[in-house]
Protein backbone atom coordinates (compact mmCIF):
# COMPACT_ATOMS: atom_id res chain seq x y z
CA UNK A 1 0.00 0.00 0.00
CA UNK A 2 2.15 2.70 -1.26
CA UNK A 3 1.41 6.85 -0.86
CA UNK A 4 -0.07 8.98 -3.24
CA UNK A 5 2.50 11.18 -4.77
CA UNK A 6 1.42 14.49 -3.24
CA UNK A 7 1.26 13.42 0.03
CA UNK A 8 4.61 12.08 0.00
CA UNK A 9 5.64 15.60 -1.64
CA UNK A 10 3.86 17.21 1.38
CA UNK A 11 5.95 15.13 3.85
CA UNK A 12 9.09 15.47 2.64
CA UNK A 13 8.41 19.56 2.16
CA UNK A 14 6.94 18.78 6.08
CA UNK A 15 10.15 17.20 7.47
CA UNK A 16 13.17 17.98 5.12
CA UNK A 17 16.05 19.88 7.08
CA UNK A 18 17.03 21.71 3.50
CA UNK A 19 15.54 22.12 0.19
CA UNK A 20 15.49 19.13 -1.77
CA UNK A 21 16.35 16.86 1.04
CA UNK A 22 14.48 13.46 1.03
CA UNK A 23 17.26 11.74 2.44
CA UNK A 24 17.05 12.80 6.34
CA UNK A 25 16.00 10.26 8.89
CA UNK A 26 13.31 12.26 9.21
CA UNK A 27 11.67 12.42 6.07
CA UNK A 28 12.47 8.54 5.87
CA UNK A 29 10.82 8.19 9.11
CA UNK A 30 7.61 10.13 8.25
CA UNK A 31 7.05 8.51 4.82
CA UNK A 32 7.63 4.84 6.64
CA UNK A 33 5.05 6.15 9.45
CA UNK A 34 2.73 7.29 6.72
CA UNK A 35 3.12 3.40 4.88
CA UNK A 36 2.47 2.19 8.27
CA UNK A 37 -0.74 3.33 9.01
CA UNK A 38 -2.03 2.46 5.60
CA UNK A 39 -0.77 -0.87 5.57
CA UNK A 40 -2.13 -1.14 9.51
CA UNK A 41 -5.78 0.36 7.78
CA UNK A 42 -5.47 -2.39 4.57
CA UNK A 43 -5.29 -5.54 7.54
CA UNK A 44 -8.40 -4.44 8.87
CA UNK A 45 -9.97 -5.46 6.02
CA UNK A 46 -8.10 -8.15 4.46
CA UNK A 47 -7.17 -10.43 7.79
CA UNK A 48 -5.40 -12.97 5.87
CA UNK A 49 -3.14 -11.26 4.10
CA UNK A 50 -0.01 -12.55 4.75
CA UNK A 51 2.41 -11.90 2.47
CA UNK A 52 1.73 -7.70 3.18
CA UNK A 53 2.39 -8.28 6.61
CA UNK A 54 6.00 -9.29 6.14
CA UNK A 55 6.66 -6.31 4.70
CA UNK A 56 4.70 -4.22 6.69
CA UNK A 57 7.18 -6.05 9.83
CA UNK A 58 10.59 -4.88 7.23
CA UNK A 59 9.19 -1.28 7.17
CA UNK A 60 8.24 -1.46 10.96
CA UNK A 61 12.09 -3.03 12.00
CA UNK A 62 13.76 -0.43 9.04
CA UNK A 63 11.65 2.62 10.86
CA UNK A 64 13.11 1.21 14.42
CA UNK A 65 16.76 1.32 13.13
CA UNK A 66 16.38 4.98 11.80
CA UNK A 67 15.20 6.39 14.91
CA UNK A 68 17.78 4.58 16.78
CA UNK A 69 20.14 5.72 14.76
CA UNK A 70 18.43 9.80 14.84
CA UNK A 71 18.56 9.19 18.78
CA UNK A 72 22.45 8.33 18.93
CA UNK A 73 23.02 11.24 16.71
CA UNK A 74 20.71 14.37 17.81
CA UNK A 75 18.42 14.08 20.91
CA UNK A 76 16.65 17.17 20.25
CA UNK A 77 15.54 15.97 16.48
CA UNK A 78 14.65 12.60 17.65
CA UNK A 79 12.32 14.01 20.14
CA UNK A 80 10.49 16.70 18.13
CA UNK A 81 9.79 13.72 15.23
CA UNK A 82 8.75 11.29 17.73
CA UNK A 83 6.48 14.27 19.23
CA UNK A 84 4.93 15.42 15.45
CA UNK A 85 4.30 11.86 14.44
CA UNK A 86 2.66 10.48 17.57
CA UNK A 87 4.96 7.66 17.90
CA UNK A 88 5.68 6.30 21.60
CA UNK A 89 3.81 7.30 24.18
Amino acid sequence: MSIEAERKQTLVSEYARDEGDTGSPEVQVAILTERIVNLTEHFKQHKKDNHSRVGLLKMVNRRRSLLTYLKRKDEKRYSALISSLGLRK
